[in-house]
Formats: C-alpha cells, structure tokens, sequence
C-alpha cells in the first residue's frame, strides 16, 4: 500500500467557510492601501468625483485578478505563494507627471509597455537569487517590517500626520483597543478563532468606534450597487517613449521589492523559493499590470502588510489568498460592498497594523539569527543594509534636492536597502574571502 505525500500548508485546500473568513481577514487588511493609488492620482489629476469612483472599482477589480494569478497560477505565471497584489506606490509620483503632460491614455500605454518590459525581463532579474545569502535575505525581510511600520502609525494617529486632529487621543485610544482584543484573542482562542485574531479585531473595533461617532456609513447609501469595469474607459491608449521608459524604470524597482516580498513570504511559509519560482512571480506581475493598463489601472506588486498577517495567523494556504481574489473581484463589481469595507477606521488598522507589521521585521530577525557574524563581515551587511534602507523612510524628504528620475529609487527603502546589502555582501565577504585564500597561498607557497 502506498503511502500518501502530505499537502505542503502552502497547497491545502481549506473549507469553504474558513477560506472565505481568512480571505476576508486579507482584504480588510490590504483594502486602504489598494484604493490609495487610483485616490491620490485622480486627485492630483483633478478627475471629476465620478472617475475616482471608476479607478477605484477598476482597481479592485483588477487587484483581484492579479492576485488570483499570482496565487493560483496560469501556466509559466504566478509564484503559487500567498501573495495578495496591489499597485505599486513607487509608480506614482511618475505617473501624476506623466498625466499631467500626455493625459489618462499616456498613463496606460505606459503601464502596459511598462508590463510588457517586465515580462521581457523577468528570467534575467530572477537569476539575481544567488545573491540572496541568509545575511541578505534576514536583512530584507526585517527592513520590510520596518519601512512599512510607519504606515501603521499614520494609521493609529487617524491617518496621515497633515490632517487636521492627527493623533487625538480618541484615535490612538481606539487603535490600542483593537490591538488589545487581538492578543486577547491570540493568547486565549485557539485554531480557527485563534488564527482570525486580527479579523476579529477589526471588527470589535469598528464596532466600538461606531459608538463613539468614529465611523462614516453615509457614502454606502450614496453608492451604486453594481459597476462594471470597462476595458480602456477612457480612450485606446497612447504610447510614448518617455513614459514608457520612466515607468519600465519604476518596474525595476517593482521586481526588487516584488522578489524581496517572495523571497519573505517563503521564509515564513517554509517553503523555500527558487529561481523559476522568482520567474514565474515576476512573470505575474509584467502579465498584471500589462491587463492593469487595459482596465484602466496601474502597474502591480506584491503587498507587504499581507505577508505580516501570515506571520501572525499562521495561516499559509495560497488559496486563501486566491480567495481574497475572488473577494477584491467582487467588491469591484459592487461599489455598495467596497463602501462598506471602506468604513473600518484607520486608527482601527492601525492597531492591527502594528503587531502585523511587527511581526514581518520579526521573521527577519529570525533569519539574521541563524546568521554567523565570527571572522566576515555579516554585522556590517546589516548595519549598511538596516541603516540606508531606512533613510528614507524616516525622513522622507533627505533625497528631495536630487533629480526625479533618481528619486523612483531613492524613495524605496526596501529597494535602496536590497542593492546595498547584496553590493556590501559581495564586496566586504567575497573580497575578504578571496584575501584570506590568497594569503593562504602565499603561506603555503613560504612553508
């Protein structure tokens, strides 16, 4: 009789009813980030109210669809790990420029030309794994956790430091109050109720804000039950090198953190990620932006406040994530459902962001542990990966005197952090390994 292979955590097929709970626990988490994209750059474009409203269904929409393939996998694309997409904010700034001077049709085909870039480039950006050393890896995954903490904060204070009551006490007082009931919930429940800790969080939360006038439920009325995506809404799109070229620009970028996210998510997962699986995700991302520029949205990547949810609920199945897909898809399709998970109050995800985001920089502090810092240079690795990356994160302005095409890198840490740790691990442990061989050449050559 043979025996059964036991299904990886990664592989596992849950029931219906915890998939879609788990799912959902996904999508409340990553739903403020999804929608900021297509929000800032109507905004700043100064788009009528009822185009917002259309980037945003078009976003989640089209979110969906990334995600599912990038989850689940369709053919040569997709990593087959948990990974929930959304656009990328290092595409912005760009693109606002971009609008301003070639218009909504110069933004797309630029995002597809963009897409199709990275498609092309994929294989070679993914054979950079060989300069993914644990010190590399353990440094990466904890600059994620990081550069991403100071949108919990912003969360917690109510949302972003310019607005006006910004850190109110009734904000901050609701956000530790959820992050209460999630480690309530987390040390007391066990299976099921223990690994929807943060779900369960988020509701008690907006319940309770609810009481205290911290909620807005008008807008829900105000919104259509239905809207369907419209493939180039607003005209055929229109190529020009300029745009093309700064976006395929940004893409680089994309890919780094894209492969960092992956590279993260395995860790945490315990399923190691190799060559063709980096190829495959990167593959995801050209195929998901390429259909974003169709359906008049942005490019993509892999969303890194997701890959702490993971960490905390222990939850691994890709289709759970897959199913988080199915559930952006149908928030897209039915604006009065988004408008409802719209109204979950930010200092509400920021309690829930701190331990979730926490939890990122924890699984790279992990890996850094199983590091050997005796006879190399690994602490230093660190130190210069840990301390660039983070520029600019903690004062986003340092970099503002430089040109705006250098700012698309300098602006991500995660990205100034990864070149920095593989440039300082090939130049401080590889020439240091090749003195200490010479040296012993010469020895031998003197005895």
């Amino acid at each position: 009789m043979e025996e059964t292979q036991a299904v990886h955590p990664v592989d596992e097929v849950l029931p219906l009813g915890p998939l879609f709970v788990y799912g959902l626990q996904h999508v409340l988490v990553m739903y403020a980030g999804a929608v900021a994209v297509p929000l800032i750059l109507g905004t700043a474009l100064d788009l009528p109210h009822e185009y917002l409203v259309f980037l945003i269904n078009a976003d989640l929409f089209a979110c969906g669809i990334a995600t599912i393939i990038q989850a689940v996998g369709v053919g040569r694309f997709g990593c087959r790990l948990p990974l929930v997409q959304g656009c990328t904010f290092a595409a912005v700034t760009p693109m606002i420029l971009i609008g301003k001077d070639y218009g909504l049709t110069g933004i797309y085909g630029a995002v597809i030309a963009s897409g199709i870039f990275t498609m092309l480039a994929s294989p070679f950006i993914a054979k950079l794994l060989r300069f993914f050393p644990k010190v590399v890896m353990g440094s990466i995954i904890t600059l994620i956790g990081l550069s991403i903490m100071p949108v919990a904060v912003g969360w917690l204070g109510g949302g972003h430091p310019s607005m006006p009551g910004f850190g109110a006490m009734s904000s901050l007082a609701i956000g530790m109050f959820t992050l209460l009931v999630i480690l309530l919930v987390y040390r007391l429940a066990h299976g099921f109720f223990r690994n929807i800790a943060i779900l369960t969080g988020l509701v008690v939360g907006t319940v309770v804000a609810s009481l205290f006038g911290m909620t807005d439920f008008q807008p829900v009325g105000h919104t259509a039950w239905l809207g369907l995506p419209i493939p180039m809404y607003f005209g055929l799109p229109e190529f020009y090198v300029v745009p093309c070229v700064i976006l395929s620009l940004v893409m680089v970028v994309t890919m780094i953190e894209t492969m960092s996210d992956m590279l993260a998510i395995g860790q945490m997962v315990e399923k190691p990620v190799d060559q063709e699986t980096l190829r495959r995700g990167l593959l995801a991302d050209g195929l998901s932006t390429t259909l974003g520029g169709v359906f008049n949205t942005f490019p993509y990547t892999a969303f890194a406040q997701n890959v702490g949810l993971i960490g905390v609920t222990g939850a691994k199945s890709r289709f759970i994530v897959a199913m988080a897909g199915v559930i952006l898809i149908s928030l897209g399709l039915f604006p009065k459902l988004a408008g409802v998970v719209a109204s979950v109050p930010k200092p509400v995800l920021g309690g829930a962001g701190i331990v979730m985001f926490g939890m990122v920089a924890a699984a790279g502090i992990r890996t850094l542990g199983e590091v050997e810092y005796r006879g190399n240079s690994n602490g230093m690795v660190v130190a210069l990966a840990l301390g660039i990356g983070m520029m600019p994160v903690l004062v986003p302005s340092i970099f503002s005197r430089f040109p705006e095409l250098a700012n698309i890198f300098l602006h991500s840490g995660i990205t100034m952090g990864t070149l920095v740790a593989i440039v300082a691990n090939l130049c401080l442990n590889k020439l240091q390994s090749n003195d200490e061989a010479m040296e012993n050449v010469s020895a031998s050559e003197h005895a």
